[in-house]
């Protein structure tokens, strides 16, 4: 099976910059962390859009995540992103695409991959296996939940996604 494996940033690629002591967007670490798992029957094609803080992200940003999920909706699609924005990139997405046949997962991280409290390899192996198993949609999975996109939102009190029916 393949999955399309589309990454933007946000804190799950993030890494100390001793420099300035503070932590930033500097390179891509996803391919590193998926070389860690055991995915036999899967073919992962990742394609690097940009490495970015969500919050940062311009509709011209969403536009290029736009163009990148069009041209790979032969497949199940997961995309890394940061989580201040995620849900409005999801939004643009979904307002634009109809008729899926695969579904799209939006995941990132609280805290960047490598730092010891990190949820992000949890959040992108959940990822994996959710564009496996959902039903053709746009979703957000975060913290061993999948949450339709136009019902969830980030709670900063938490540090977590939850439901929203608004």
């Amino acid at each position: 099976m393949r999955i399309h494996l589309i990454t933007t940033g946000g804190t799950l690629e993030k890494m100390y910059s001793e420099q300035r002591g503070s932590v930033e967007n500097v390179e891509s670490k996803v391919e590193h962390y998926l070389e860690r798992l055991r995915l036999p029957d899967l073919e992962i094609d990742t394609a690097r859009l940009m490495n970015k803080d969500s919050l940062e992200m311009t509709d011209a940003d969403r536009a290029l995540v736009l163009d990148a999920v069009r041209a790979r909706l032969n497949a199940p699609i997961v995309i890394t992103h940061g989580t201040d924005t995620m849900v409005d990139t999801g939004m643009y997405l979904q307002a634009a695409l109809t008729g899926l046949r695969f579904p799209i997962v939006l995941t990132g991280a609280m805290t960047p991959l490598g730092f010891e409290s990190s949820d992000g390899l949890q959040n992108l192996t959940e990822s994996l296996f959710a564009a496996r198993v959902l039903a053709p949609g746009i979703y957000i999975v975060m913290h061993n939940q999948a949450f339709p996109v136009d019902r969830v939102r980030k709670d900063r009190g938490t540090s977590r996604f939850v439901r929203s029916d608004t």
